[in-house]
């Protein structure tokens, strides 16, 4: 994918500062990062960076790129595309004197012409000042600790400090470097230091909207312009530092289309078993924003493709591999199909909450252990819609007209016509379908049943993780609790075909059960399927 649109010709906003001072400040970081990655050990297969090694790796990082300092508006970035509330939190630490930036992905998304997820903010201004600055702010987090900024009544714009993520650094670097090369070097060194940190170098931009220029030390806009993920350092290093960049590479290079380096893919590859280290909430929020916000299909696939999705979802692994899913197949299949449905009406500003997409994970388990007929799966869908009326359901169902989809072995034909099968006959099927998916859903939440999923496949590696939550399984589990041969009292369905984006985010379950049954018709009675089927 070549990026050609985005207005790469344009000239730095200000000249490369003096080469004596990038070297220097170079020479001043990459000493630091040596030593601490010299007083580090990580353990790992033979191959991997050891600490010898982890000391050139780390160096890597330092290698001389030219510094840019490039106009915004040639880039296209304009103030106006940065939302109200992170305008307020910008306009209240620059009126105390403060340096502020926006860093990170959402400068990346800007240069890209996206809708940024979020807008990340980093200042001169010490958390402390940050506080006394704004009514309503709190500091979050121990080991990384940020400024929760609360404005109006549900935003909150996260806000980092320098001064934090200088504590790695060399206490006396920025003194040195003032007495050497002046201040103007010092707040280069500081930027570039806190660059060094990023994980990707196409997140490794900061924007300063007032002075309207985007600060590029790392090569960033090179791999923007390239469509490329790279890591800040060496790859193998950079994981093992922190090894939820895996699943972060992944990620952003599903949501971009865009291509994982050579380096980096190799790492991700053979460094894919420290993915079980992290922690379940942490492996729950990453499947969340692969899911959830608009690119599921790229990221399952990437996940396949690198060896990743039978450590964290063996179920679903183990039916690629059984219906022969190459790692790099372009084909699809019904798991693809439901997800790549999902991401038709999802966006990173209009996400879902995450029970719908362990709701969907549920359903095709239930299928592909036993494949239905579509009237079934439709009378189902529909009675998930409706709230759980099943005779309405039904009778809708009959009346379709439309071709499914007969690629997926999960829907088989009706053994007759439909309008001479009998409604108990179809009642009784779809309970037994429900009853498939519940079943299906607690299977996803049972470490041995995961253990045993891959079981047939003994090259694969061994994987009991369960990440789900039992909150999360029981909302789950409430999209399909409607579904009665009698429609209970009380339940509602969703009004009109609109999807309403903040009631899907924060799980209201008519919302939910509303997308959930657009995404299983689509998928099985496609609109662009031939006539001839």
């Amino acid at each position: 994918m070549a990026i050609s649109s985005v207005g790469f010709a344009c000239r730095s906003y200000l000249p490369v500062r003096n080469r004596t001072l990038q070297h220097h400040c170079l020479r001043k970081i990459r000493f630091n990062a040596v030593s601490a990655a010299a007083n580090e050990t990580v353990e790992g297969p033979d191959g991997f960076a050891k600490v010898g090694d982890r000391q050139d790796k780390v160096a890597d990082a330092t290698r001389d790129r030219e510094w840019k300092q490039l106009s915004s508006k040639d880039l296209g970035i304009s103030s106006s595309m940065i939302d109200k509330p992170t305008r307020q939190v910008f306009n209240g630490l620059k009126s105390k004197g403060h340096d502020v930036y926006l860093v990170g992905g959402c400068v990346r998304d800007l240069i890209l012409k996206r809708t940024p997820r979020d807008f990340d903010i980093l200042t001169s201004a010490e958390l402390r000042e940050v506080v006394r600055t704004f009514s309503r702010c709190e500091i979050v987090g121990r080991r990384f600790p940020i400024c929760h900024v609360h404005v109006g009544d549900d935003d909150i714009v996260e806000v980092s400090s320098f001064s934090t993520s200088a504590q790695n650094s060399s206490r006396n670097m920025r003194s040195e470097l003032r007495e050497s090369t002046g201040s103007d070097g010092d707040e280069d060194c500081i930027r570039l230091n806190n660059c060094l940190q990023r994980d990707f170098t196409i997140n490794g931009l900061m924007f300063d909207p007032y002075a309207k220029v985007v600060y590029d030390y790392l090569g960033g806009i090179e791999d923007i312009r390239k469509a490329k993920v790279r890591t800040v350092i060496h790859a193998g290093t950079s994981f093992q530092q922190d090894c939820a960049r895996i699943l972060r590479a992944i990620r952003v290079a599903a949501r971009l289309g865009f291509r994982i380096s050579k380096e980096t893919a190799h790492f991700i590859k053979h460094l894919s078993f420290l993915v079980q280290r992290l922690d379940k909430g942490r492996i729950l929020m990453e499947m969340n924003y692969m899911l959830a916000y608009g690119s599921a299909e790229a990221s399952l696939r990437l996940l396949w493709k690198f060896g990743i999705l039978e450590i964290i979802l063996p179920i679903q692994a183990a039916y690629l591999a059984r219906s022969g899913f190459k790692r790099r197949d372009k084909r699809t299949n019904m798991l693809l199909s439901l997800f790549a449905n999902l991401d038709k009406l999802l966006a990173p500003d209009r996400p879902c909450h995450s029970s719908l997409w362990i709701a969907i994970l549920a359903f095709h388990k239930a299928l592909s252990d036993q494949p239905r007929s579509p009237l079934v799966v439709a009378a189902f869908s529909l009675a998930v819609h409706n709230g759980g009326d099943i005779l309405e359901a039904a009778k809708i169902a009959k009346k379709i007209t439309r071709p499914h989809d007969s690629s997926f072995f999960e829907l088989v034909q009706e053994p007759e016509k439909k309008e001479n099968i009998k409604f108990q006959t179809l009642l009784d099927e779809v309970m037994d379908l429900d009853a498939s998916v519940k079943d299906a859903l607690n299977q996803m939440t049972d470490g041995y049943y995961i253990s045993k999923a891959m079981a047939a496949y003994p090259q694969a590696p061994f994987s009991d993780m369960v990440f789900i939550p039992l909150q999360l399984y029981l909302r789950a589990g409430r999209i399909f609790e409607c579904v009665k041969e009698e429609r209970r009292m009380g339940v509602e369905a969703k009004q009109g075909s609109k999807i309403e984006y903040a009631a899907l985010y924060s799980g209201d379950v008519p919302e939910t059960r509303h997308v959930f049954a657009r995404v299983v018709f689509d998928t099985v009675f496609p609109l662009n399927l031939s006539q001839e089927l």
